[in-house]
């Protein structure tokens, strides 16, 4: 890019992830350069799918508590999600999710379709999110589900029906971007 110059990274924090401070240069429409400033949280990439049971018309959710929502409104803490999880070191998306279909619901499935990729908040986290969906049945399941204890992680699965949660969509019941997004592309594109 033409118009980005002097680009610094100042380190404010790494106790998760990493948190920056980048100083740069940047060339303005009308020919001046200014010098900005912003924060970027950088927590590696993620994954995440949208499970779908075409006969029976249901999708598979979690339940999880999630302290930034909290943080911003106690009311929304407990968060209704798609399965998702962030990607290891050069792990490949699709076996990000396919591990963590495992891990997170209880499922073992074999292969998932890429169908979105998207930042959810570019102005200030580097998270970019690949969007799967797969259809799974009764026997793919394998196990509860609900996480890693190595991961403190306590997820309540839930098997819904498509129509009820597209209530949920609509009554605010479920507010996180990723899930509404895949979602409707259920809705749209008539995998139900």
């Amino acid at each position: 890019m033409k118009n980005l110059k002097n680009i610094t990274y100042n380190l404010l924090s790494d106790a998760w992830s990493t948190l920056h401070r980048i100083d740069y240069d940047y060339l303005f429409k009308d020919g001046s350069w200014k010098r900005l400033s912003r924060e970027a949280y950088n927590r590696g990439n993620g994954a995440a799918i949208l499970l779908y049971n075409k006969e029976k018309q249901t999708v598979i959710l979690t339940k999880q508590f999630r302290m930034p929502a909290y943080s911003n409104n106690p009311n929304d803490g407990m968060s209704i999600e798609i399965c998702a999880g962030a990607l290891d070191n050069k792990e490949k998306p699709e076996v990000c999710i396919i591990r963590e279909v495992e891990e997170e619901v209880g499922y073992r499935i074999s292969s998932a379709k890429q169908v979105l990729e998207c930042y959810m908040s570019p102005g200030a986290v580097t998270e970019k999110m690949y969007l799967f969906i797969a259809e799974c049945s009764e026997e793919m399941k394998i196990n509860d589900g609900g996480g890693l204890d190595s991961e403190d992680e306590e997820i309540e699965v839930l098997n819904l029906p498509f129509k009820k949660v597209l209530e949920m969509v609509e009554t605010k019941e479920i507010i996180d971007a990723k899930t509404i997004l895949l979602i409707q592309y259920a809705q749209i594109n008539k995998l139900m």
